[in-house]
Formats: C-alpha cells, structure tokens, sequence
C-alpha cells in the first residue's frame, strides 16, 4: 500500500507542476501577443494537448516511482500495482475536480445572489424558465456533438494513461534474483 500511495503523490504533484508550468508558457504566449483577441479554439487545443501530455508524464513519473518502491518483484505485479495506480488517481482526480469545481460553482451562485438581491429591488428581476429555452434542431445537435467529443476525449485520454501507467510500472520494475547457493 506504501509504494502505491507514494507513487500517487508523485503522479498528483507532478500532475500540478506540470500544469502549471502548461499555464505560464500559455499566459507568457499569450501575454506577448500583439493581436487584442485570442482565438478560444486555438488555445483550448493547446490546453487540452497539454493536459493529455502532462497526464502521461505524471502517470509515467507516478508508476515508475511506485514500481521502484516496492522493491524486486515480478513483471504481472508491477503492472497490476500500476493498474491500480491508475485507477486511484482516475478516481481520486475525478473526485478532486467534482469538488472542486462545486465548490466554486456554489460560492459564484451564492454571491451572485446576494448581489442580485442587493442591486435589483424585490420582485423586479425576471428569472427565465429553463422548460421555456428555444433550442433549436442544430443547437441541440453542436450540443450532443460537443459533449460527445469531450466522452471519446476522456475515453481516449484514459486508456492512454492507463498505458503510460503500465509502461511506467514496467520500467520500474526490478526482477527478483535468483537465488544461488555455495556450499562450503
């Protein structure tokens, strides 16, 4: 259980460093552009190739540490632990963004209303009803389209940090040696 923590602390901290360091170039990039407007398609390409490379790399990093960690065993091991790796930090990740970005979207809502109720005067703002929205045909299909990229992304995305992760434990991982006797 200690190599498999170890080895996700290491995927989740260079996960954030990684990010981060994504982050600044864009911003630097960005920043020192002349042009007043950024195109959103073109920087959310390069966020989302940067998240799928850093993933890798931190699930590289992660599993090798962990495979290192756990001292001599067999091939079949180290890649089970880096499956189990995986899947911890899948869903620990998953955990951590849903509470995360809850948490932030419940602290937006909460002020936002307290805002709205300290500007506008009781009863003058007109809340729209979401069984009322005119959606039409084609907006309803860029919607199922977007959403269906982002299911294969994570699919695709998934399956190969599963991968980076058992080529990690697998180049961590030290043979036992042979035990070999001399008699005297």
């Amino acid at each position: 259980m200690g190599p498999i923590f170890a080895g996700l602390v290491i995927a989740l901290v260079s996960q954030l460093i990684l990010s981060a360091f994504g982050a600044a170039i864009g911003l630097t990039t960005l920043a020192g552009s002349n042009s007043p407007n950024a195109d959103a398609g073109d920087v959310g390409t390069a966020v989302g190739i940067w998240t799928i490379i850093s993933l890798l790399i931190s699930l590289f990093i992660g599993s090798w540490v962990m495979a290192r960690s756990c001292g001599p065993m067999n091939r079949n091991t180290g890649l089970l632990n880096g499956a189990i790796l995986w899947a911890t930090t899948l869903a620990l990740s998953a955990w951590l963004l849903t509470s995360g970005v809850s948490g932030l979207f419940g602290i937006v809502a909460s002020n936002a209303g307290e805002i709205i109720n300290q500007v506008q005067p009781p009863g003058s703002v007109d809340v729209p009803d979401p069984s009322a929205a005119n959606t039409t045909p084609e907006q309803t299909r860029d919607i199922a389209g977007n959403a269906a990229k982002a299911g294969w992304s994570f699919v695709i995305g998934s399956l190969l940090s599963l991968a980076a992760s058992l080529i990690g434990a697998s180049a961590g991982t030290r043979t036992p040696r042979a035990a070999t006797y001399v008699e005297r």
